[in-house]
């Protein structure tokens, strides 16, 4: 079941054409990366599907509805670091918070500080926080009224890597709990060890959308490694069917046709021309390198 439909959706300021008709779907369960570099139409995009901006054309649903008032009140949102009071605690911003949108209680508060696990530090001051704390306060206030959804725009931005981490952890952690996550990044590493699926945008065009397996995988690659990398190469390069063949510092890559990868062929056949392998893994394109390929970067 997809929780988000987008359909065609354009949109222009003035002669700059920031979304040029994306489609994609957001399947329930998700955590849904939307990648692309500055530009290319990310934070417009959910700026549209959270009723910030309105669309030039096109349109979005959730849960295959017309969005509305009441279906909002199911998407916890993240645009901008949220303008927390330094000097009062995380309970006392989360109440403020709360009086604003209407969303939760104080037990609700309670319960939302121990999912960002927070809930010890409950009382302490906004100020004494550290950055990746603060960030996950910010998250606290978008779970308040248990939303099925959370939609956040660069959530790691501006974090060190501990602050990152803790991020990443927390995403993951919440996908387990029920959450549907809809998230703008560019930290590629990122996103390709906390995101199911993705969607890359160039200058407002869709590039791609999908599983990120399926993305990535468009090819078969198998990395392998001897005491003589020239020697292997040379030998190497006469294996049937392959479509490429790349000496890199330590290994070797040999590329393949997707699906035609066969790991035992490649170990007789080195065995066979008198070389004894020292490693043989299969790998797969990793996402910062395909996003590059895609966006001509």
């Amino acid at each position: 079941m997809s929780v988000l439909q987008v359909q065609d959706l354009k949109k222009s300021y003035g002669k700059i054409h920031a979304l040029k008709g994306i489609s994609f779907d957001v399947p329930e369960g998700s955590v849904f990366g939307v990648l692309g570099p500055n530009g290319s139409g990310k934070t417009t995009m959910l700026s549209i599907i959270l009723d910030v901006l309105n669309a030039d054309s096109g349109s979005y649903s959730w849960f295959g509805k017309p969005a509305s008032p009441e279906l909002r009140k199911h998407i916890g949102s993240l645009l901008e670091t949220p303008n927390f009071y330094h000097y009062l605690s995380a309970v006392n911003n989360l109440k403020i918070t709360n009086s604003i949108s209407g969303r939760g209680d104080e037990a609700a508060i309670d319960s939302v500080l121990q999912k960002v696990k927070l809930y010890e530090r409950r009382n302490s001051r906004f100020s004494t926080y550290s950055l990746g704390m603060k960030q996950r306060l910010a998250i606290a206030s978008a779970l308040l009224g248990e939303p099925k959804i959370l939609v956040l725009d660069e959530p790691t931005n501006g974090l060190d890597p501990v602050g990152i981490m803790e991020i990443r952890e927390l995403i993951i952690e919440l996908r387990k709990k029920g959450h549907t996550i809809i998230m703008a990044s560019h930290l590629l590493d990122e996103v390709e060890k906390v995101c199911t699926h993705v969607a890359i945008l160039k200058t407002g065009t869709l590039v791609t959308t999908g599983s990120v397996d399926d993305v990535l995988v468009d090819e078969d690659m198998i990395e392998i490694a001897s005491a003589d990398l020239l020697q292997l190469k040379n030998v190497i390069t006469g294996f049937p069917g392959n479509t490429g063949v790349t000496l890199n510092e330590q290994t070797i890559h040999i590329h393949f046709p997707k699906g035609t990868a066969k790991p035992e062929e490649v170990n007789n056949f080195c065995f066979s021309n008198g070389i004894i392998l020292q490693q043989l893994a299969v790998k797969k394109k990793r996402l910062e390198e395909k996003f590059f390929e895609l966006t001509n970067n």
